[in-house]
Parts: C-alpha cells; sequence; structure tokens
C-alpha cells in the first residue's frame, strides 16, 4: 500500500520542490498552505507522515504538533524551519515531533528520514491491529482456542451477551475473565456505550467506594467538587467488577441496592441516583464458601450468579497453547521488531508440560521474556525459565557464563527492550524498581 504524505508550508516554491521529490519515491503527496487546510486534509486522508514548516500564518508548527499527535497518535511529523533553534527543536520533539530539520539541509536528509518515519509507522500500525486483539476491542471470534472446553465457556456467553442478565465468571487468575466480560459487552445492545472494569481488590473499603459511587462536594475533605463515580459513568453501559470476593461487606449491602432498584448514593448524599447498567462479576474465589464463612452476603451472591460461566484454567486445553503462543509471538515480534516466525518442538513440549498455576497472563509474560532475548527467527528452550527446562537442554553456551554474568546479561537484554526504561523493565523482570536499582549499581550498569 502507497504511504500517504502532507505537506503544510505557505511558501509554494519549497511546497512544490518538496512534493516533487518525495514523489519520486512513489509516496501519495498532498499539500496544504495552512494549518486550517490541512486540518481538513487530515480528515479526509488517513496520513501516515506530516511535514510540517515551523512557520506558518495560523499556527506555530512546534505547538501543532501536539495537537495533531492528540487527534492521530499514528502519525510521525518531522518540522523544517529556515533557523535552526536548539530550543525549538528540543521541545518540538518533546511534543511527539518524529524530527526537527533545518531548510537548506533538509533536500540530502528528507527522504532517509521519511524512510524511518515510514518504517515507524507501519511498526505502530501493526502493533495497534495486535493490541486490539488483546486490548478494549474484544468480540468472541478473537478468544483464542479450538478446545471443546473453551469453546463450551464461548457459546455459553454467546447465549447470554444478548440479554440483560447479570452474569458472573469465575475460574482461576489468569484465565481471561475480563476478555470474556469484554466480549459480552462488545456483543450486547449496550457495546455504543461504556465498558468500565475495575478490580474490587485494588481499594480499601473507603476508595472503592468513591471509585464506584462518586461523591458530593464537601462530602470529605479535599472534596472540592462533585464527581462521577464508575456506575454514573457506565450509564447505559456495562460495568465489570473483577474480584468481587473481596469486596468488603459494608459495601456489598451498596451494591445489591444498585441490582436491585438500580439507584445508589453518593458519598455524601441523600438524594438517590439512578443509573441502567448491566453488571459482569468476576472471582477466583469459592463465593458459596465465603457465604458459608459470613465473608459474603448470601442475597447478593444470588443476584450476581444468575447466570455463571466458569473459565478453564490452561491446563485443561493444552492443546490451545500452540495458538496462544503464535498469537503472544506475532504481538511480541512487532514490538520488538524482530522477525521470529517459528518455535521449536522443545519449546512447545516445554509449555505443554508446565502447570501454568498463572494461567494465560503467565503464558504471554513468558513468551515476551522468550522474545526479548531471541536473537534468531525460532524461539528455542533456552530462552525459558530454569524450571521450564531439562537440565540437559540448557544451551551449552550460559554453562560457561558464572551466575552473576549471565544476571547482568539478562537484566542489559531487558534494559534493552524497554530503552532504558528502568520501571517498565523492573517489571518485566518481576521485580522490585529498588531491587532493579541495587542490581544497577552492583553490575555498574548505568
Amino acid at each position: 500500500m502507497t504511504n500517504n504524505i502532507l505537506i503544510i508550508d505557505d511558501e509554494d516554491k519549497l511546497r512544490s520542490l518538496l512534493t516533487r521529490i518525495i514523489s519520486l519515491e512513489n509516496f501519495n503527496v498532498f499539500e496544504s498552505d495552512t494549518y486550517a487546510n490541512a486540518l481538513k486534509k487530515l480528515k479526509q486522508k488517513e496520513i501516515d507522515v506530516v511535514i510540517c514548516d515551523v512557520k506558518l500564518p495560523d499556527a506555530n508548527g512546534v505547538e501543532l504538533v501536539k495537537d495533531i499527535k492528540q487527534k492521530y497518535p499514528l502519525i510521525e511529523i518531522i518540522l523544517l524551519t529556515a533557523y535552526g533553534n536548539i530550543p525549538d527543536g528540543v521541545q518540538a520533539i518533546k511534543n511527539g515531533a518524529f524530527d526537527y530539520l533545518t531548510k537548506g539541509d533538509d533536500n540530502n536528509k528528507i527522504i532517509p528520514l521519511l524512510f524511518r518515519a515510514i518504517e515507524k509507522v507501519t511498526l505502530s500500525k501493526r502493533i495497534q491491529q495486535l493490541e486490539k486483539q488483546l486490548g478494549t476491542q474484544y468480540s468472541f471470534d478473537r478468544i483464542i482456542g479450538k478446545s471443546a472446553i473453551i469453546q463450551t465457556a464461548i457459546q455459553a456467553a454467546q447465549k447470554v451477551a444478548s440479554t440483560d442478565a447479570t452474569v458472573m465468571l469465575t475460574g482461576e487468575t489468569g484465565t481471561g475473565k475480563e476478555v470474556f466480560a469484554q466480549a459480552i459487552h462488545n456483543e450486547s445492545n449496550r457495546k455504543k456505550y461504556n465498558f468500565i472494569a475495575v478490580n474490587c481488590s485494588a481499594f480499601s473499603k473507603d476508595l472503592l467506594e468513591n471509585e464506584l459511587f462518586g461523591h458530593k462536594m464537601g462530602a470529605f475533605t479535599g472534596a472540592n467538587k462533585e464527581t462521577k463515580g464508575i456506575f454514573e459513568e457506565a450509564h447505559k453501559g456495562t460495568v465489570f467488577l473483577d474480584e468481587i470476593g473481596e469486596m468488603p461487606l459494608e459495601l456489598q449491602a451498596k451494591m445489591l441496592r444498585v441490582l436491585e432498584t438500580g439507584e445508589f448514593l453518593k458519598v455524601g448524599d441523600n438524594k438517590p441516583t439512578k443509573i441502567d447498567v448491566r453488571i459482569i462479576t468476576a472471582t477466583h474465589r469459592n463465593l458459596k464458601k465465603e457465604v458459608e464463612l459470613g465473608h459474603f452476603r448470601e442475597d447478593l451472591f444470588y443476584r450476581i450468579s444468575t447466570f455463571q460461566i466458569e473459565l478453564p484454567p490452561l491446563r485443561k486445553r493444552i492443546e490451545d497453547i500452540e495458538d496462544l503462543v503464535l498469537f503472544f509471538l506475532d504481538l511480541f515480534a512487532a514490538k520488538t521488531n524482530k522477525k521470529i516466525t517459528k518455535i521449536s518442538k522443545s519449546y512447545l513440549q516445554a509449555l505443554q508440560n508446565s502447570t501454568w498455576n498463572g494461567n494465560i497472563r503467565e503464558l504471554k509474560n513468558i513468551i515476551e521474556r522468550s522474545v526479548i532475548l531471541t536473537d534468531a527467527n525460532c524461539l528455542e528452550i533456552d530462552t525459558l525459565p530454569s524450571n521450564f527446562k531439562d537440565s540437559d537442554a540448557i544451551n551449552e553456551k550460559m554453562l560457561t557464563l558464572d551466575l552473576a554474568s549471565a544476571e547482568k546479561l539478562h537484566i542489559l537484554k531487558i534494559l534493552d527492550y524497554t530503552k532504558g526504561n528502568k520501571t517498565e523493565a523492573a517489571r518485566v523482570l518481576n521485580i522490585a524498581l529498588t531491587t532493579l536499582y541495587r542490581k544497577l549499581e552492583e553490575y555498574k550498569i548505568n
């Protein structure tokens, strides 16, 4: 597919010259002499790269970078200026510009720079396409798995999706409960409205109450204005309450009122707020047992368990592992711009022999790790954590490294993958940020 380039410059001769140069590289080129006209072009055409003068009659190029990136985040922007200005260049990059060139230097530099920008746009589009499958745009045909056990769960979810019935999703952590919840929402009559998820275990009682129901101005110190809660924001849509078994008993009574009457009291309010939402819940706990122990209200349990769907653990759907691995491989290979297309037989067998206590979430993390460590076009068993490998399958070259050297090498690979972002590196390594800083100091990694 031919890429579309938009040139924004009020100098007719320069704009025409750039158009001729860029057109010779088989790009579709569009022109605009003002930012106002450029905005119309951006709405009409799927532009990949914008080449823009800093001084326009109706805008400043450095500032408009931020505006364009907010509206069209995948577009890359190259700024041109008649006078090199380092502070402007720094600010342009901070605002999201791909690069900043001085006019006069641009004829030799613009084409190689343009190809690099297009490469980044293509990669970003590929990642967006893959993440849509994994992210918020779920549908049942995007749930990966041909096993009978997962297909049974999918069929049950499809049947209940078109109704307004409250659904309870059960199963171990990491089995894909939020994926199913979003698929149910996206196949329902409420799909045009908000889907909002909240993890009930992530908040204290007071914070969760405020998160769900909002508050009136003056309800507590610092409540300077009235704030909507999740239920109000999701009016006509769907609320997904993950780990509802962790909800404090005091809030369970308030939840029951929402289900029975469709109304609730904001924190600090005495007038009920009416809402129309569908509620989907999820838990890894045995709520019947929690009811017997007095940790969960029996009346609430029966209200939320109208329609239950149990999601199977990964160890009960081994035949789906290969398809899941290939999907995650495609995703992370695109993110790292690596051409990894295959998995070895020993690698797949090691995954199929695992118990998968963390289920699909654990599998995803394992594939991300392997992609980071792989320099070839195939995932091999030596990129798996040691508990996945047989002693005689360990890569021989690792035997020449002492433990500290192997750990240092691994940290350097992760930092390269995260482009130096230490917080993200600590997440991938599954260690505390303070632990990472200590190891960086220990191994003298800058």
